[in-house]
């Protein structure tokens, strides 16, 4: 596909932009998106076809809509089948940045997921997190402490959630916490599908000295239904996102590190 600066890029990041489109419109027109990405209309055609055999959007006359929803987020297993190869990319990069007798925060995710499977077996630190996955990979890190907050179980997540798992956050002070995101914009921040997720996002936030976000390219400019936090509170990003994606841009412009992959 041909931009209008005539670099081209991949089928999947021109589809990765007709779904954020989708999520944030609610709908979509040929004509619109090939004139916004360069490409032909019979292009934009066979990708509308491609997300419709995906589940994504619905074809109709003229263009497509959306089957999501803002709150809507598929269950964990299966959004581990998702951007695989810039998960484990960022994953491995964000295991790297724990150095030995820290203390750190993991939020149950897919890219945090990754990140766990990296971890070196013999780097010592302690981990706290809510997900049972998280949990349960760390089990073959043998140098790695875990700590496991209290909560009700979430279907589908496979992570703790409720008062006692946000509580559990007051008492304690941590040197980071590795979070990911639904959605990343400059007016919204951090969003997120679910509010009991978000709750404990924002408690973990709180007590961490150190925030890092871990965030693939397709949720840049994405909203999700609620707001976590403003781009402010982000210390790092570690992304694949290009450099010069307006929200990458605007919080190198607030002082964030950026590590790309």
């Amino acid at each position: 596909m041909a931009t209008e600066r005539g670099v081209r890029v991949s089928t999947k990041l021109r589809r990765v932009s007709i779904v954020n489109t989708l999520l944030n419109s609610g709908k979509v027109s040929i004509t619109e998106l090939a004139q916004s990405l360069g490409a032909s209309e019979m292009t934009i055609r066979r990708d509308l076809e491609a997300l419709e055999a995906d589940g994504v959007a619905r074809r109709v006359r003229g263009g497509a809509i959306s089957t999501q929803s803002r709150s809507y987020q598929p269950p964990i297993m299966q959004r581990s089948s998702q951007e695989t190869e810039a998960k484990m990319r960022i994953g491995q990069a964000a295991a790297e940045l724990l150095a030995p007798g820290e203390t750190t925060i993991l939020d149950g995710g897919t890219t945090t997921l990754q990140m766990v499977r990296s971890l070196n077996p013999n780097l010592a630190v302690t981990v706290i997190t809510s997900s049972l996955l998280i949990a349960t990979e760390l089990d073959s890190k043998p140098a790695a402490k875990t700590v496991v907050t209290g909560g009700i179980l979430r279907n589908g997540e496979m992570s703790l959630i409720g008062s006692a798992a946000e509580d559990w956050f007051n008492d304690v002070n941590c040197d980071s916490v590795f979070i990911g995101a639904a959605g990343l914009t400059v007016d919204k921040g951090i969003t997120e599908y679910n509010i009991e997720d978000t709750r404990i996002k924002q408690a973990a936030i709180r007590c961490s000295r150190r925030v890092v976000v871990l965030a693939d390219a397709s949720k840049m400019g994405h909203i999700a239904f609620v707001n976590v936090a403003p781009l402010q509170v982000i210390d790092l990003l570690v992304t694949n996102a290009p450099a010069s994606d307006g929200t990458v841009s605007a919080l190198r412009e607030l002082g964030t590190e950026i590590l790309h992959v």
